[in-house]
């Protein structure tokens, strides 16, 4: 597929995604979104691609939602309102799921603000990386609406219940050194070597096994909803899977002869 408001670039087994508005410090428009839905499955469907990055192209990481969309929201017939919003709202969840469970590890590169659904993109990957920067909000409440983009379930397991309110509630902009103390960013590094870090962070996980990789995700991405049993039961039919994957017999056979010499 041709894109024009994101670039997908694979570099050795690292896909990096960047979303590419720049001039609307890469709000997310209906059209991104499209692009963005198709760029997520092609790196979800594509076997030689071991992990992924994204970040935004300019001085931003994600605006949040696009402003036109606001207003034509504002200009629909009265009885279309709550049909299109809904009709909108899924097609905002179904593109944090396929973020949030890609089966492979997944690294936001912020580069400066991260607002609205833009600081629920990052949230949906697993690690975070910002550059000095940096800064994210919630600033939903300042819209009369609510977190739609995950922020409600993502945000609580970052940084607990009772902070996340905090910021939910207050919409209030948390700075870089904040952001690393409380949790929302793992790691923090200059502007120059953001994208360099985070593809290099991004490299480092490509050497585990793919196949106990996305299994243990997937597990892991339940875990705070289920009781121990399930995921005790979830764990054992995963390791049937791993048992029998060619990684797993390849490192077992590359430990036996290691250890018989």
């Amino acid at each position: 597929m041709d894109y024009s408001l994101i670039e997908l670039k694979i570099e050795q087994t690292v896909a990096t995604l960047t979303l590419n508005r720049p001039d609307k410090r890469n709000a997310m428009s209906d059209q991104m979104r499209n692009e963005f839905i198709n760029a997520l499955e092609s790196v979800t469907a594509d076997k030689s691609i071991k992990a992924m990055v994204l970040t935004g192209a300019g001085k931003g990481f994600c605006a949040g939602g696009d402003i036109d969309g606001m207003k034509a929201r504002l200009n629909s017939p009265t009885g279309e309102v709550a049909f299109n919003g809904w009709h909108r709202q899924q097609r905002v969840h179904f593109t944090q799921s396929l973020l949030h469970t890609c089966p492979k590890p997944v690294i936001a590169a912020v580069n400066g603000a991260a607002s609205g659904l833009g600081a629920d993109t990052a949230l949906a990957c697993d690690f975070i990386i910002a550059n000095e920067w940096a800064t994210f909000t919630w600033s939903y409440i300042n819209r009369g609406i609510i977190p739609d983009g995950g922020g409600m379930y993502f945000l609580p397991r970052r940084v607990g219940l009772s902070r996340a309110k905090q910021l939910i509630f207050s919409g209030r902009k948390v700075e870089i050194d904040e952001a690393l103390a409380i949790g929302i960013v793992d790691r923090k590094t200059t502007s120059e070597n953001l994208l360099a870090d985070a593809q290099a962070w991004a490299q480092e996980l490509t050497s585990a096994s793919s196949t106990a990789l996305a299994l243990t995700k997937t597990i892991l991405n339940q875990s705070f909803e289920m009781p121990a049993h399930d995921i005790f039961a979830q764990g054992s039919q995963a390791q049937g899977i791993c048992y029998t994957s060619s990684e797993h017999r390849a490192s077992v056979e590359a430990f036996l002869a290691k250890t018989a010499t």
